[in-house]
């Protein structure tokens, strides 16, 4: 069974589980989940799975092309302890790779996405990027290296995917000493917030002793309420921008700079770093937490409705696609993508109402200014 497929089958229980915790959340007061943020969020998760279709045997063949001829060991497959101590490795190279998307220009461009839901619900944990493919798969080739049979690396990585699925919803509290070692919903709200005493922490995906170690670990306080988005908000459901936006920033500022260094530290430096002389000529407005106002664009219920309607044919056009994209060439999954790329774009553009969508701000700080949770 391919990637893909096992995807398929893991999406029903995905929509349940998350028309269960607006169930919950409808009954608390508090359902935390709006139809156009919604949308844009799995949407986006629906495309980062179509790149995947054309992406994933080029980052699993450079692990198996790197493993095959430089392995120091041969791991066997056959062996728990491969299968044990591959999840602990992955978890920990992850940790590393979630750091640097968030330390590095150039992986924040690719890991803005999954943080540009000003919600957070179990809808944020399908919002994903559909540019890791470009430099993700460098933080693990210690493991080709190590020698683990690519097939313990994909499965030990999909592991720890859909483990972080439950912990992006606000409707699970703290669970005690669980939260300090293992990624929960508590940390992991931590992880999303905006808030400056939440910034950079618990990165960990599968477990949090890694930010105990390397000092990132931040515990959940009652008396700071988490929010959520980036420091200049997308403000838009457009998912090609939503993937674009940071990557056309840092390409400006990158051709504007006067230095040959400069040029290259914009994609090397923490998100919002700018040469001096791209910062003078072109400044931006710094944020404003009393002016901030979540994207909330008014749609009407007939646009809403269309919306919905178009997704839902979409979702099952997606399903079909991915479950036969290993038997098509490449003209029919390009034609496929494509369709259900624009698809996209529409719910997006029937979501941001009849007027113009309003013009995105740069998006290339980590962290949005606080605002009031729904």
């Amino acid at each position: 069974m391919t990637g893909p497929q096992i995807i398929v089958l893991a999406t029903p229980v995905f929509l349940a589980l998350i028309g269960v915790e607006l169930a919950i959340g409808r009954a608390r007061g508090r359902a935390g989940y709006r139809l156009n943020d919604a949308l844009s969020s799995i949407g986006l998760g629906v495309m980062s799975q179509i790149a995947g279709v054309f992406t994933a045997l080029l980052t699993l063949g450079i692990y198996v092309w790197v493993h095959d001829r430089f392995a120091l060991w041969h791991l066997s497959p056959t062996s728990p302890w491969t299968w044990a101590i591959g999840l602990v490795a992955y978890d920990f190279l992850y940790y590393w790779h979630h750091r640097a998307g968030h330390r590095v220009a150039l992986f924040w461009a690719a890991h803005v996405v999954h943080h540009q839901s000003e919600d957070y619900n179990l809808s944020t944990a399908l919002r994903q990027t559909s540019s890791g493919w470009l430099a993700g798969w460098i933080f693990y080739l210690p493991m080709a290296l190590a020698g683990f049979p690519p097939l313990v690396f994909a499965v030990v990585a999909l592991i720890d995917l859909l483990y972080q699925f439950w912990v992006h919803t606000e409707q699970v509290g703290r669970l005690g000493w669980f939260d300090r070692w293992f990624c929960a919903p508590s940390n992991h709200r931590v992880h999303h917030a905006v808030n400056d005493v939440y910034l950079d922490r618990n990165y960990g995906g599968v477990f949090l002793v890694w930010d105990r170690l390397f000092g990132t670990y931040a515990e959940e306080d009652p008396a700071v309420p988490c929010v959520y988005g980036t420091r200049a908000p997308l403000r838009s459901w457009n998912p090609i921008r939503a993937n674009l936006q940071v990557y056309a920033d840092l390409g400006r500022d990158s051709w504007r700079a006067t230095s040959w260094l400069d040029k290259l530290r914009v994609w090397l430096k923490p998100p919002g770093w700018r040469p001096a002389d791209v910062a003078a000529r072109w400044p931006k407005a710094p944020f404003s937490v009393d002016a901030f106002e979540r994207y909330d664009p008014a749609a009407s219920p007939r646009r809403q409705a269309l919306a919905l309607v178009l997704f839902v044919a979409l979702l099952a056009a997606t399903t079909l696609f991915l479950w036969h994209a290993h038997a098509l060439g490449g003209l029919e999954r390009a034609a496929c993508a494509l369709a259900i790329g624009v698809a996209l774009w529409a719910v997006g553009r029937l979501s941001e109402g009849a007027s113009s969508p309003a013009q995105a701000g740069s998006s290339y700080g980590r962290q949005a200014p606080p605002q009031a949770l729904p």
